[in-house]
Parts: C-alpha cells; structure tokens; sequence
C-alpha cells in the first residue's frame, strides 16, 4: 500500500480515520520548520499571505482530512531543504514552491476561510491591511 489513494479507501471507507503515516510525520515536520522560515523570508517571497493561510487551514480541526493530505503534502515541499530549484538562487529560487502551492490551492483553496487569512495575516504582521480579493 504505497499509493495514497489505496490508503484512503483501505476497508471500504472513503475517508481515512487518520492521516496516514507518511502524512503524520510530514504535519509534525512543517509545524516544527514552517513558521521560522516563512517568518525569515517573507518579505522576499510574494506568496507568504497565501502560505500561512495554508497552514492555519491545515492545523484547523474542522478542515476534511482530504484537504489537510493537499495542504501539508504542499507546505511540506516549502520547508523540505532540498528541492528542484534550490531557494538560495535569487529570483528562481521560490518559484517551484510557489507553483506547488498555486496547485495545492487551485485544487483546495475553497477551505481556506477568512479566519486562516486573518491568522495569516497577524502571524506576518499586517494584520491591519485589507485582505487581498480571491
């Protein structure tokens, strides 16, 4: 069972009871690594709003199970410190985290609620500012 759809619909069931094994550690590992780096580069990424409203939706409790597998599968990719281009490259460097997030959210980003972009926005410190249109 290395397919995660496999996974999903292990014993009948079209919604897994947990997050499979390989999806727990990936949660554990972006909740300990996400917030000190995008706090670190946020001012030179354009897509820090988005990521962090990602992750508040990720970690909240009412969030299906399904959408969290995308989100963390996405958010993961961001802290991971090897990846196709390497962040350190100036002006390439975010642009394939940026892309996996773009999917991650073309594909669930109707679960992002006001109230992650709210959270989103006091975590990088523009908590005053109109939220931007999506």
């Amino acid at each position: 069972m290395t397919n995660p759809t496999e996974i999903i619909i292990e014993n009948g069931e079209t919604v897994p009871t947990a997050l499979p094994i390989a999806t727990q550690t990936q949660a554990k590992r972006t909740r300990r690594k996400l917030i000190p780096k995008l706090l670190r580069v946020a001012g030179h990424i354009p897509f820090a709003d988005d990521l962090a409203a990602a992750y508040y939706c990720a970690i909240d409790a009412q969030t299906p199970r399904k959408v969290k597998l995308v989100l963390f599968a996405a958010l993961g990719y961001f802290v991971l410190p090897i990846d196709a281009i390497p962040d350190v490259l100036a002006g390439l460097g975010f642009s394939d985290d940026a892309a996996v997030l773009g999917t991650a959210l073309a594909m669930v980003g109707s679960h992002i609620k006001d109230s992650h972009r709210i959270s989103a926005r006091k975590l990088l410190g523009v908590a005053n500012k109109t939220p931007p249109q999506t």
